[in-house]
């Protein structure tokens, strides 16, 4: 319900209708059976869904999320980023942080890559390439994709730096 503080202001208390929105975004990240609970008792991932449910419950037009993977199960990650694009479709947009190099081409549409300043942005499938990544990563990548050399989204690796 946390979520909801923002529409409420500083006067007004939860009604039905906040814990109706908070419960529907907690059975959204399949996280409903733990209404209940204190973030406490929670495990990580269970904490990190629990997050994302208090961020979809302010309906916002921007969501920004730093690492919304990290300490989740694939099976988790996968639901994230399915919610993830289900918001993209609403028309909202989402800025994640991550860094997981192997699955950006699959979970995003755009990047921004850094290193102190912006090194590129733009499409994934324009910017995720060998050239960007070597001016982010400083020319160390080549380990990054030796699982990915069946990806179809992978970039070619015949020249990356050793």
């Amino acid at each position: 319900m946390m979520g909801r503080y923002g529409a409420l202001g500083w006067i007004r208390r939860p009604g039905r209708r906040e814990r109706e929105l908070a419960l529907a975004a907690l059975d959204k990240v399949r996280m409903g059976d733990f209404a209940d609970r204190q973030i406490s008792q929670l495990s990580g991932g269970q904490q990190q869904r629990v997050f994302l449910a208090r961020a979809l419950v302010q309906d916002a037009a921007i969501y920004f999320m730093d690492e919304p993977f990290q300490g989740v199960d694939a099976t988790t990650e996968r639901a994230i980023v399915a919610l993830l694009r289900e918001l993209r479709e609403q028309g909202k947009t989402v800025i994640v942080v991550h860094h997981d190099l192997s699955t950006v081409a699959d979970y995003f549409d755009w990047v921004t890559l850094l290193n102190v300043r912006r090194v590129a942005h733009g499409p994934v499938d324009e910017v995720f390439n060998e050239h960007n990544l070597g001016l982010a990563y400083g020319g160390k990548v080549a380990t990054a994709f030796a699982d990915m050399s069946t990806e179809p989204h992978a970039p070619d690796r015949s020249n990356f730096y050793a």
